[in-house]
């Protein structure tokens, strides 16, 4: 079976995801985990630190000005699960408008950022990449305010990790997360819509929902 977007958006929409052993595997396999990692829109949690760094690191963040330039930060790495037909993929998925980047640029270079897919109400979360100190955890802030923002009610993480529980990343049973995605999918949300908030107003807005 080859993959398409449409396959992609239907895999999604029934709680599962695909991977690849490596980058040079051209097989591609399906994930559902029995245990499944979600960010709770109004849980994450804001260091000092990050606060600080987001008030004075001089970032810009935009919404998909470098779609394809994040999803191969995200795969510059020693070990990743994202080989070239997943990353045609979800080119693909970006030019429907189903597949949304956020981007963190210092002095004009591109640091950071994140990507995933949007249905309905659900945002599935692929990856994050970071070539300055904080600069995926930036990018994670701004895209659970723009999520709150835009009327999604699950960010899907995939896994858990110990970056991801730092900042209020939870796991729960395959059964809650399928129940919260049929709930999601159901909504509506516009990725899009909200306008890139400044520094300040995003950490006022993080202060009241944490």
């Amino acid at each position: 079976m080859s993959l398409t977007a449409d396959l992609l958006l239907h895999a999604y929409s029934a709680g599962v995801f695909p991977m690849a052993e490596h980058r040079d595997d051209p097989e591609v396999f399906w994930v559902d985990p029995k245990r499944r990692g979600i960010l709770p829109l109004d849980g994450f949690r804001i260091s000092r630190s990050l606060a600080k760094r987001i008030r004075n690191g001089g970032f810009e963040i935009t919404v998909n000005r470098d779609f394809a330039g994040v999803v191969d930060g995200c795969a510059d790495r020693a070990e990743t699960w994202i080989n070239s037909e997943i990353r045609d993929r979800y080119l693909d998925l970006h030019m429907m408008g189903n597949a949304h980047s956020l981007e963190v640029w210092h002095e004009g270079e591109l640091a950071g950022g994140t990507y995933g897919v949007s249905l309905g109400g659900a945002f599935f979360g692929e990856s994050m990449f970071s070539r300055r100190r904080d600069a995926s955890k930036v990018a994670l802030a701004y895209l659970t305010d723009r999520l709150r923002q835009a009327g999604f009610t699950l960010c899907d993480t995939q896994f858990l990790t110990a970056h991801l529980a730092s900042m209020g990343g939870i796991e729960i049973t395959r059964a809650r997360y399928r129940a919260l995605l049929r709930e999601a999918l159901n909504r509506k949300a516009d990725f899009l819509q909200p306008p890139v908030p400044a520094p300040q107003l995003l950490l006022q807005r993080m202060t009241q929902t944490s």
